[in-house]
């Protein structure tokens, strides 16, 4: 799989650019701030529908633009497929696959598996839970729209419910009919929120137990002198949704457990106005040794499980017979030798590998490829970004 051709209308700093690609390194270079990364973020939203910067949409829209539009080209195995991504600064977005308009946005997740390597992903061990959530979401979205449609659907739900909560604390301290109707209407959204939660959190801990060997092996292998590392779902709702030994996660038992806990603590959700209970509550654990990572790991075993985290990642979609695009957003200026060393034997068989870097040393000079010098100019008083050369890189091929 590789994406053939990229063309960029208004997004971020890009007026315009169009580039076509190869099942080959390609190298951005250009100082930091001149767009580099901009260009593997569109290869980014293409894939996950979401920047791997940003939370919103409305930074990647070029100032003073309406919309911006990210095209690419796939191909996977002779079968090619044009995707069109309209990104609007306000409302929703548009897609379009072969000039035929998607009925959602999401309807394109799938035809392009990406996996990117960046400094942000640090974040996946030191972060906030929210950080290991959007993780293992985008691993199961990537398996198809249905996937996310699960996750859009309960979100949807939540906030829904959320507000209802808010409402029954008013009606329950007004007293009278109203708080009645409204804990009636609460007993629906319960029903709603605990199929659509177990449906997400059984797909995230099927993905979670097919991605952990590759991670277990990734992680030795990056850090053979360190202790094993492994991973594993925490639960809000507590450890009776998980499933025994390696069986699939049962939907039907999850969402019983789920209701069961929502009865539990309605009281305290309407006392608080939010709901305590469900996958946007839930963490995944990141575990070396006998030990959670987050707070206890050295800079350098957080280095090496976010390195093993991506590596797995790509093992996983390996697995299902795809080979992903990788992305590599100056990464090498963070790793030591012995990191940079084991990146590049594990991304030397990938058929599309783009990277970007500030400083063209600190690509190892066994990468061959192109390279594409990334520059900006000024036009009518605005910055943007330009291509300024591209040349047949050095090293292997």
């Amino acid at each position: 799989m590789f994406v053939r051709e990229l063309r960029l209308r208004d997004f971020r700093s890009w007026r315009e650019v169009d580039l076509t690609l190869k099942p080959e390194p390609t190298i951005f270079v250009g100082r930091n701030g001149f767009g580099k990364t901009n260009l593997v973020e569109a290869v980014y939203y293409l894939a996950h529908l979401r920047s791997h910067r940003v939370s919103s949409d409305a930074p990647l829209v070029h100032s003073g633009a309406a919309s911006a539009t990210v095209t690419g080209t796939v191909e996977n195995i002779g079968r090619e497929l044009t995707v069109q991504l309209q990104i609007n600064a306000e409302g929703a977005n548009k897609a379009t696959i072969n000039t035929s308009p998607a009925r959602r946005a999401r309807d394109i997740l799938g035809i392009l598996r990406a996996v990117m390597f960046a400094p942000e992903d640090l974040m996946l061990v030191r972060g906030d839970p929210s950080e290991r959530r959007r993780f293992i979401d985008e691993l199961v979205a990537q398996r198809g729209p249905r996937w996310a449609a699960a996750r859009s659907d309960y979100d949807r739900v939540l906030r829904q419910r959320s507000a209802l909560l808010k409402t029954a604390g008013a009606a329950l301290r007004r007293g009278g009919s109203d708080a009645d109707s409204v804990i009636s209407t609460l007993d629906v959204w319960d029903g709603q929120l605990a199929d659509l939660g177990a449906q997400v959190t059984a797909a995230r801990i099927d993905v979670l137990r097919e991605l952990t060997p590759h991670f277990t092996a990734t992680y030795a292998a990056i850090a053979p002198h360190s202790r094993p590392a492994t991973l594993g779902y925490r639960a809000a709702a507590g450890p009776e949704v998980l499933p025994v030994a390696d069986e699939p996660a049962a939907v039907e038992q999850i969402a019983q457990v789920l209701l069961t806990r929502l009865g539990e603590l309605r009281s305290k959700e309407i006392e608080r106005g939010v709901s305590l209970v469900g996958p946007h509550r839930d963490d995944l654990d990141i575990v070396l040794g006998d030990d959670v990572a987050k707070g206890f790991a050295s800079h350098g075993e957080s280095w090496s499980l976010a390195l093993a985290l991506r590596l797995a990642s790509v093992e996983l979609i390996r697995a299902e017979g795809i080979e992903p695009v990788i992305m590599l957003d100056d990464v090498f200026a963070e790793l030591d030798a012995h990191r940079r060393a084991q990146l590049v034997g594990f991304t030397e068989s990938a058929e599309q590998l783009l990277i970007t870097a500030a400083v063209p040393d600190d690509i190892p000079s066994s990468i061959g490829g192109r390279r594409v010098g990334v520059g900006v100019a000024e036009e009518n008083g605005t910055r943007q970004s330009i291509v300024t050369e591209i040349t047949t890189g050095e090293g292997a091929t």
